[in-house]
């Protein structure tokens, strides 16, 4: 009989097992069949029926429970993830920027320098100012226009209705031109060192392709047309660089030195030039800064 219990017994452990693997997570057992389980098998006689174990159909997976109609709401829309997909001119300037980096082409510059101030701005701006090369702050943080001419180039910008993060910003040099340790300042590129950094700056305006641009100084001005211009001579009237419209003007640093209205007021004036060419709006307010008895 002990055998006879324990055969029974296992077919029921291994039922069981098999109704769990199924998804099963009951069986509904009656109080007298837990009882005889429960009984040692030498207490078992033949006439006690065999447990009975009932097999529950196949567990149907509930309907969603539904919210009540005192708690519904409005489901939230999910805002779209943002596009992390970067735009063919940005990837581009992305890997011409990794080459830059890397540039050896003038030994006493790569000595010389932190490290190469490629650009900075927006790859698609319609906009893009062009400088001569970088001095002492730009070199320490590797951004173009960042010490005292550059604040007054940002306030420009922004008087303009833009921003830095709306335009492009570049120079003629990538390195900062060295210096004897005994000066101060910056200098001016050398010709054989503006010829032999252009091809970068020559790429960067081929990717971002620019509606207008604006040459900073005659230094910028040299490295773009050639020659030696008169910056006095050149700015205030409209010139072209690979079928761009190109404006020229006083570099900011000119302008902090003399500190000059009436230089501040002509570099205005090319600015509004700049705006109209781009099709953006102008107030009076704008048209009448550095004007006596304006803004």
């Amino acid at each position: 009989m002990a055998d006879e219990f324990r055969q029974l017994l296992e077919a029921t452990l291994r039922h069981l097992e098999a109704l769990k693997e199924h998804g099963a997570r009951f069986v509904p057992v009656s109080p007298q069949t837990l009882e005889a389980l429960a009984r040692p098998p030498a207490l078992a006689t033949s006439a006690q029926p065999a447990p009975q174990v009932s097999t529950p159909p196949m567990p149907i997976a509930p309907p969603p429970r539904q919210p009540r109609a005192d708690t519904m709401t409005t489901p939230r829309p999910v805002d779209p993830v943002p596009s992390r997909t970067a735009t063919p001119k940005a990837k581009a300037l992305s890997e011409l920027r990794e080459r830059a980096l890397a540039c050896t082409r003038c030994p006493n510059l790569v000595k010389f320098r932190t490290q190469v101030v490629f650009g900075v701005g927006n790859p698609d701006a319609e906009l893009m100012f062009v400088g001569e090369a970088p001095g002492a702050d730009e070199d320490a943080q590797g951004e173009p226009f960042v010490g005292r001419a550059g604040q007054l180039l940002t306030k420009i910008i922004e008087t303009m209705g833009l921003s830095r993060d709306r335009v492009y910003i570049g120079n003629i040099l990538k390195c900062r031109p060295d210096m004897p340790a005994s000066e101060p300042g910056n200098r001016k590129p050398t010709p054989e060192e503006m010829q032999t950094c252009i091809p970068w700056l020559l790429d960067q305006i081929e990717i971002i392709r620019p509606k207008v641009m604006v040459a900073l100084g005659a230094t910028a001005m040299e490295g773009l047309l050639g020659g030696k211009p008169a910056i006095s001579h050149l700015r205030g009237r409209w010139h072209e660089f690979k079928g761009i419209p190109l404006m020229p003007t006083f570099h900011p640093s000119y302008v902090l030195r003399g500190n000059d209205i009436h230089k501040k007021r002509q570099v205005w004036e090319d600015m509004l030039q700049v705006m109209e060419k781009l099709g953006r709006p102008i107030s009076a307010k704008q048209r009448n800064y550095f004007l006596k008895g304006g803004s």
